[in-house]
Order: C-alpha cells, then sequence, then structure tokens
C-alpha cells in the first residue's frame, strides 16, 4: 500500500495541474501541483522517478487534452473504441516525455535538495516542454507559462517567451514548497529565490521593448458560427458566402475586416470573380480563409490559405499542419486512421517556405492559421517587421471543451511574447481583439454569430524574445543540467 501512495500522488497532483489553465485559470494551481511532483522525486531514483513523472503525466494529459476525444469521435466520426484507444495512446506518447524528464533529474542526485528543486528539476521541466514543443511535428500545449499569463510572472514574457515564464513559475512553486516542507536553511534559500526572481520581474516589467506606430486601426471580426456539418454541405454555400458579404457590409468605418479559417467552403479558383469584386469595393481591406489547389508533377496539392484584398492581393499558405486533421504522418503505419475519421480536407500541404508579411490597411502584418499559433518560433518568423499579429482559426472541430480557451489563452501569449496586438477569428466564438500586452479588449461568446469590433495599435520594435527564441532560456537549462552531470562525474573519479 505504501508504494501505491507515491503513484496516486502523482496521479492526483497531474490531475489537478490542468486547472491552472484557461478556463479555470487557478493561476497557483499549476506550479504547486508540479512541486509535489519535485518533491516526489527528490526521494525517488531513475526508475521510480521515471515512473512518477509518467503517472503525473496521465492525470495531467488525461484531463487537459481530453477534448482531442471530441475531435475524434464527436465531429471525426471515429468509432468511440477507436476514438479512445487513439487518445489513450496519445496521452501515453505525451506523458513519456515528463518521464524522461523524472529519470534525467535523477541522475543528478549527488546534489543538495535545494540545489535539485530550485535549479536542476525546473530545468529539466523546461527541456521537456520544449522537446515537446518540436519532437515529431510538436505538441506545445499545457507549457505551464501559460498558465501563469495573469501573474507577474508574465511580465518575463516578452524577455524570453513561455518557456521563461514556466521556468520561473517552477522554480517559485518549488520555493513555495520548501517555504511549507523544509529546514530552515532551505526555507532561507526559497525566501532568497523568490526576492531574487521577483526583482527580476520588477525590473524587466518596467522595460519597454516596442513602441506604437500609426494611429489605430478599427477592425471588424465577422464571426458567424456556422456549424461544420453545415459549413461542408454544397447545398449551403452560396447563403453562407452572401452571409459573410452582407455582414461585411455593415462593418462600417473599419480599417480591416477578418473572416476565419476557411470561411468559405471552396477553393481559391472556384470562388466567382464577381463575389471577389463585391469585397473589393468595400472601404476596408479583407483577409479571409480559403483553400487552395494546385497541379504539381502529377500530383494535386492542397494548401490552407488565407487571402489578402487590399491595395494588393497578396495570400499567405500554412505551415505547420495539424497531424491526423491535416496530414497523416507516419502514412505507411496510419494510413489505417483514414478509414474511420470523416475530416473534410485532412490531406494538405505545408508551404515550405517562409513568407513575407501581408500589407493590410497601410500596416505589414504576420498571418497565422489556427494551430500555427501555438508555435511561438513561426511567429517570430514574421517579425519584427510586422506591426500586428492576425490568426485565423476554425475551432468547431473541439466542441464544448477545453481546446478554445486554452488556445485563446495561448495567442494572449504570443501577443505578450512578440509585442504586437493580436486579431485572433474563430468561426464558432472567442474570437478577440489582444493587445500588445496580452490584454483582451473584447471577446466573442461561443456558438453565436457576432461581429466583433474595436481597435488595435501596430507597433514597431522586437522584444528579446523576438531577436532570440527560445536559446537563451535553453541554453541556461542545458548548462544547469550539464553542469550537474559534470560534478557527479568529478565525483566519481576522486
Amino acid at each position: 500500500m505504501r508504494r501505491c501512495g507515491p503513484t496516486l500522488t502523482a496521479v492526483a497532483a497531474g490531475s489537478l495541474f490542468p486547472l491552472g489553465f484557461a478556463p479555470f485559470e487557478y493561476a497557483l494551481v499549476a506550479p504547486l501541483s508540479l512541486a509535489v511532483l519535485f518533491l516526489l522525486w527528490l526521494t525517488a531514483g531513475p526508475l521510480q522517478a521515471a515512473l512518477l513523472g509518467f503517472w503525473f503525466g496521465i492525470g495531467a494529459f488525461g484531463v487537459g487534452v481530453s477534448w482531442v476525444y471530441v475531435s475524434l469521435h464527436v465531429f471525426g466520426q471515429m468509432p468511440t473504441p477507436l476514438a479512445i484507444l487513439a487518445v489513450v495512446i496519445f496521452v501515453l506518447m505525451m506523458s513519456g516525455y515528463i518521464a524522461a524528464m523524472g529519470w534525467l533529474q535523477s541522475c543528478c542526485r549527488q546534489h543538495g535538495s535545494a540545489v535539485r528543486l530550485l535549479l536542476i528539476m525546473p530545468a529539466c521541466w523546461i527541456l521537456g516542454e520544449w522537446l515537446r514543443g518540436w519532437l515529431f511535428s510538436g505538441f506545445p500545449w499545457l507549457y505551464l507559462g501559460y498558465g501563469l499569463i495573469d501573474t507577474p510572472l508574465a511580465a518575463l514574457a516578452p524577455a524570453g517567451g513561455v518557456l521563461a515564464v514556466g521556468a520561473a513559475g517552477a522554480v517559485c512553486g518549488a520555493a513555495i514548497m520548501m517555504l511549507v516542507t523544509g529546514p530552515l536553511r532551505g526555507r532561507v534559500l526559497a525566501v532568497c529565490t523568490l526576492v531574487i526572481v521577483g526583482a527580476g520581474v520588477l525590473v524587466l516589467d518596467r522595460i519597454e521593448f516596442v513602441q506604437s506606430t500609426g494611429k489605430p486601426l478599427q477592425v471588424a471580426i465577422i464571426q458567424q458560427n456556422v456549424s461544420l456539418e453545415r459549413k461542408w454541405s454544397a447545398d449551403n454555400l452560396e447563403a453562407i458566402a452572401q452571409g459573410y458579404l452582407s455582414v461585411s457590409r455593415q462593418a462600417e468605418q473599419a480599417d480591416l475586416i477578418v473572416w476565419p479559417e476557411a470561411a468559405l467552403p471552396l477553393y481559391y479558383d472556384q470562388i466567382p470573380p464577381a463575389y471577389l469584386t463585391q469585397l473589393r469595393v468595400l472601404p476596408a481591406d479583407i483577409l479571409l480563409g480559403v483553400l487552395e489547389r494546385s497541379r504539381n508533377n502529377e500530383r494535386t496539392e492542397f494548401f490552407n490559405s488565407a487571402l489578402g484584398l487590399g491595395v494588393v492581393d497578396s495570400m499567405y499558405r500554412k505551415q505547420r499542419l495539424v497531424p491526423f486533421g491535416e496530414f497523416l504522418p507516419f502514412r505507411p503505419l496510419f494510413s489505417w486512421v483514414l478509414n474511420y475519421l470523416n475530416i473534410p480536407m485532412s490531406d494538405f500541404t505545408a508551404w515550405p517556405t517562409a513568407q513575407l508579411p501581408m500589407r493590410l490597411a497601410g500596416q505589414p502584418v504576420g498571418v497565422s492559421i489556427c494551430y500555427e499559433n501555438e508555435f511561438g518560433h513561426l511567429i517570430r518568423k514574421s517579425l519584427p517587421a510586422s506591426a500586428l499579429l492576425i490568426n485565423l482559426s476554425e475551432e468547431g472541430w473541439f466542441g464544448n471543451s477545453l481546446a478554445p480557451h486554452q488556445r485563446l489563452q495561448m495567442a494572449r501569449m504570443r501577443a505578450m511574447e512578440s509585442g504586437r496586438a493580436l486579431i485572433r477569428a474563430s468561426n464558432n466564438g472567442l474570437s478577440a481583439l489582444i493587445s500588445a500586452e496580452g490584454n483582451l479588449l473584447t471577446v466573442a461568446p461561443q456558438f453565436q454569430p457576432e461581429t466583433v469590433r474595436g481597435s488595435v495599435v501596430p507597433m514597431s520594435g522586437a522584444t528579446p524574445f523576438v531577436r532570440l527564441g527560445n536559446l537563451p532560456i535553453l541554453l541556461l537549462s542545458v548548462l544547469v543540467i550539464a553542469g550537474s552531470f559534470l560534478k557527479r562525474f568529478s565525483y566519481r573519479t576522486v
């Protein structure tokens, strides 16, 4: 029974971890639940530490990404047993990252508990988050820093991005745990750590890395709440197209009108020229999601794109696709999945090269489509040239789950990292205008038509994150881990 205690504690702590993120947003829960895992790791050997990390991941991802089942079964129409199996496999894979980091930190047991809690374990955790964000196409969900976006630690975002915020959160969570459970010397170290982190936050919070440029832009986001079933039925195409056009005509005094991802469920070459002409004569520039197809070497390629109608028409094509939703990874191994998924347009091609910002409403605009906004390094590619950011999304695949709220939280982090206002256009809810400081200026409710109106301020300049990305925090984490290994080897040679 004693052996079950740490395992159950790890699962329970992991299950509480998602409460620190949207829509719950109990900010202290995530770092404190992680600190519980750190405490369990202190007395565990390599194998046990890996297992404890694995069980923590089972709880965290089992709760936090439960929306994957909604996407596969409810909207992808995958049979229930297969959808459950797919989610279980996915959660097991994600939990493996935490297990690996648990093993890694346990290899540094020659250090005292304070050093492990305050330095080595946070460094391993951040390294694990980074690996999870790019390995096997990447899944950068439930990064600790996202849950801290409304805390003072978010001041670190422009300097080091979401990973830096998460690193500070992990250190502070461990310090709080030391204050509660540690000896007197450990409590003194914990207080000193919190003071140092707090001083760093105060300094960074007073530095302005970017500045406004040009007058505020009046924006109208057209959220039509078209259901997936209705959207992909040819019988509704004309009504959908006319609906967007009609509402856009009512967006008076707007400089920029934004439609969501794949707003018109047809290919760009199928859009009647007369329809595009009606859009071009509107007083505002327009950005809308479209689908493209191109014949290339006897093969037709499909692109998830965004069409900008301004002084000069321009096109952005999605570079980072959703695995199993927009493309099939490891096709020989997973081709059977397509037999059970009913997802329209699930065989896109990723655009291979970088793309220049669009020119809309007189400003250079960095465009991303849906899933791309979860990758800070992708958003950096259009910066600092872009004066603002726009993300087009289709969140009908998530239903009434945690995912849309989590994605809105991630969008706010992208705004803070880049020092740019972000316009988020979604088909069925949580369309939003986000300031360069990551604040929600206005947001539309879910599952109802809405026109989001407001203004955003174009910005210029570059934050340290835009210039250096994750390099500083990754380098620091690697140095901490490498230093601990060097000390371990030095002990062995004595």
